[in-house]
């Protein structure tokens, strides 16, 4: 194993000549001639990066920065609009923090992201990952990242073969351990680039990898098998019923479903609960009166924890209805793409 401070620099001088480009990332280069990176930029970011890839990501980040270029333009954005914004970009808990994150520093930071990483961890949203991500990319302060990619360099370069995720708090002293106090933020980039394009889940370049000679796994032959992880449980299948009204002037019937829970604050169509049972579900009733049919096919969508599937029904409704469950949003007010993606699903069954 070499020098951790060599590897470090190993690393560093990689990245200077195969940096990824992101709309969000201040480049080595830039770094060098004085550019600062934008906290606010990194933290959006780094939030709309959990749980979803680089590729996804970019177009969101942009729009949003577009609409909303402040932290303080987005504190005082409407719900509504942020959430339709970030409708199809999954894991909606994100979205609602985002809010209340922004209103928090403006509230309680004037405007400005705290640098330390204890104050971060007092945001809402924020845990020790992106907290460490913003203290380092943002601020350069030595924090250590630890995402998936990170992770398995981690067990290769030290061949560590304890299953994940027991095996979280030695990878982090091993990634601690070789952040550098120089140049920290490029570095934590350096490491998740590295992860995300040389030392892949399959097929690894360890050919042309910066520390191929280091790598305890690859001299071991063991780069395949690694990180190693605790078999997951089977996700059980949940069922559940959505009901498509659309009255005879073009309006749609939808609810803004209750902040707390799965598409918590997200437009969706009205239906029932979501439950370890088979359809049809024995309390599922139509949120308004009419002639409803169901539809041909069916809804499949996958959760963190589970599988569902929805079967959908449609109506055609007069216009003097009035729902019990839902309101009618006008059809000049309504986009498809403001729904999160099962309940979009669902749209493109019976339009």
């Amino acid at each position: 194993m070499r020098d951790l401070d060599e590897m470090s620099a190993l690393l560093l001088e990689w990245y200077d000549h195969q940096a990824r480009a992101m709309p969000w990332r201040t480049g080595p280069d830039a770094r060098k001639a004085g550019a600062i990176p934008d906290p606010y930029a990194v933290w959006m970011s780094e939030i709309m990066l959990q749980q979803t890839t680089v590729v996804t990501v970019k177009d969101y980040f942009n729009r949003f920065i577009a609409r909303w270029p402040t932290v303080r333009d987005l504190a005082a954005a409407k719900d509504a609009d942020v959430m339709a914004e970030w409708a199809g970009l999954g894991y909606y808990a994100r979205a609602r923090n985002l809010l209340k994150c922004a209103r928090a520093v403006v509230a309680d930071h004037d405007g400005t992201f705290p640098a330390e990483h204890a104050a971060l961890l007092g945001l809402p949203g924020i845990g020790p990952y992106t907290a460490a991500a913003v203290s380092s990319i943002a601020f350069d302060l030595p924090h250590a990242v630890l995402d998936g990619n990170v992770e398995r360099v981690m067990a290769r370069v030290y061949d560590i073969h304890t299953p994940l995720p027991a095996a979280k708090p030695a990878l982090m002293e091993k990634a601690q351990a070789l952040t550098p106090d120089a140049r920290p933020g490029d570095y934590a980039q350096a490491v998740m680039d590295l992860g995300a394009t040389i030392c892949t889940p399959k097929s690894p370049a360890c050919g042309i990898c910066p520390w191929r000679d280091a790598c305890a796994a690859r001299t071991a032959g063991t780069m395949a098998d690694l990180p190693r992880k605790t078999p997951k449980k089977a996700k059980p299948v949940r069922h559940g019923t959505v009901y498509l009204g659309r009255r005879t002037d073009g309006a749609w019937l939808l609810e803004t479903r209750p902040d707390k829970g799965l598409l918590g604050g997200m437009l969706g169509w009205p239906g029932s609960d979501w439950v370890d049972t088979s359809l049809p579900h024995p309390d599922s009733a139509p949120p308004a009166r009419g002639d409803w049919e169901e539809i041909e096919g069916e809804v499949r969508h996958t959760f963190t924890h589970f599988h569902l599937i929805l079967r959908v029904m449609a109506a055609e409704l007069p216009h003097q209805t009035e729902p019990h469950q839902g309101t009618f949003k006008p059809l000049s007010d309504f986009r498809p793409t403001d729904l999160p993606t099962v309940m979009r699903k669902a749209f493109d069954l019976v339009r």
